[in-house]
């Protein structure tokens, strides 16, 4: 088990230097990447706001439960600006991209391995990872940042929604304890985890499809594979990141 994962991790690394060797032999088409980052934004941004606006009133419910045990609910603000915009809202907009442009990604090379249509490519002299994986790439890469950005502005507006009108806490201390607890800082390590989550999406959603068996249950195997491992890697990769970053 330990020789085929480390051979898997191997594959995956040299799946990476081919796609970006061939973004540096044959150019990026940068229609393609704006579109697909386009697409990837308007059509996560319905999900993303939904799921950024309950993140931010649980997080201050459960900050106010937990500092008014203590007798401390100016500190409800604090909370929610250090778990929000330096964990779970960037967390949230990368497990939620990987879940929906990542397994979309993955099912749609695998059906292209059935098909045979990657194999009709590499017989025309088109490079197949410059073609179908690097426009996809850095499209993630423009669009998860922003995404992210848009996550914590909605988590942080329905905390305040929350923490003034259902729990009763003073607007002005609030709001001044969550807008002086997040630096330049904090917005910058988000975007570092962003750009992080968002290389991790990609490649591993072009990976597993790409390698696809063929046929329609390897196009079911490959998609599950993809999402369950990008998640387990975020996830693992955001405690380095965080140990990096504020350590």
């Amino acid at each position: 088990m330990i020789t085929a994962f480390v051979r898997s991790v191997g594959r995956y690394g040299l799946f990476c230097w081919d796609c970006g060797v061939s973004a540096w032999r044959h150019g990026v088409r940068w229609d393609r990447v704006m579109g697909e980052a386009s697409k990837l934004g308007v059509r996560s941004f319905g999900v993303l706001a939904v799921m950024a606006l309950f993140v931010g009133t649980n997080l201050a419910i459960q900050g106010h439960a937990a500092f008014s045990a203590l007798g401390a609910q100016s500190l409800v603000g604090m909370f929610v600006a250090l778990a929000g915009v330096r964990e779970v809202c960037p967390l949230l907009a990368g497990t939620m991209v990987a879940a929906k442009a990542g397994t979309e990604m993955t099912a749609q090379l695998a059906v292209m391995r059935t098909k045979e249509q990657i194999d009709a490519l590499e017989v025309m002299a088109i490079d197949p990872r410059a073609e179908l994986v690097v426009p996809p790439l850095l499209g993630i890469m423009i669009a998860l940042p922003a995404l992210t950005i848009i996550s914590i502005a909605i988590a942080l507006g329905s905390s305040v929604a929350v923490a003034v009108w259902q729990l009763g806490l003073e607007y002005g201390d609030y709001v001044d304890w969550l807008v002086s607890n997040i630096t330049v800082f904090d917005l910058t390590a988000a975007m570092i985890k962003a750009l992080v989550f968002a290389v991790v999406i990609a490649t591993v959603s072009g990976w597993f499809g790409f390698f696809s068996e063929r046929g329609p249950i390897g196009v079911g195997s490959a998609t599950n594979k993809a999402v369950v491992v990008m998640c387990i890697v975020c996830i693992t990769l955001n405690f380095f990141l965080t140990t990096v970053l504020y350590g």
